[in-house]
């Protein structure tokens, strides 16, 4: 098994938590499924929001979706001028059999504009 980093994001409609929870809970499933991963294989994930987000910490969705068990690490974007509003972005260590080139990283909804070379 390798090491490999997984991206992804997606953009709320609203700072709402639950509407948070349910956004990245999809987001971090859809991840795992298209790279058929399941959560014994994460070894740590990182989640970022942009600066509007303050209704709650995205890890909150991982830990209801029951990965209790790996390391998650929340921070802040950059509030660079004109960059997309509410975006949760997650960076996923993962052990896997997979090249590189066949990871997939899963860009939902309107976040799918953020990295058009490598959304699947």
């Amino acid at each position: 098994m390798a090491v490999r980093a997984v991206r992804g994001a997606v953009q709320l409609e609203r700072d709402e938590a639950e509407h948070m929870h349910e956004q990245v809970a999809e987001l971090l499933t859809a991840i795992l499924e298209r790279n058929s991963l399941v959560p014994d294989d994460l070894i740590s994930v990182w989640f970022t929001a942009t600066p509007d987000l303050h209704s709650d910490f995205p890890a909150v969705a991982a830990r209801k979706l029951g990965i209790t068990d790996v390391p998650l690490i929340c921070a802040q974007e950059l509030d660079i001028a004109g960059a997309m509003p509410r975006v949760v972005r997650i960076l996923a260590h993962v052990e896997s059999a997979r090249d590189k080139s066949e990871i997939a990283h899963v860009y939902l909804g309107a976040a799918g504009a953020l990295r058009k070379d490598i959304a699947q």
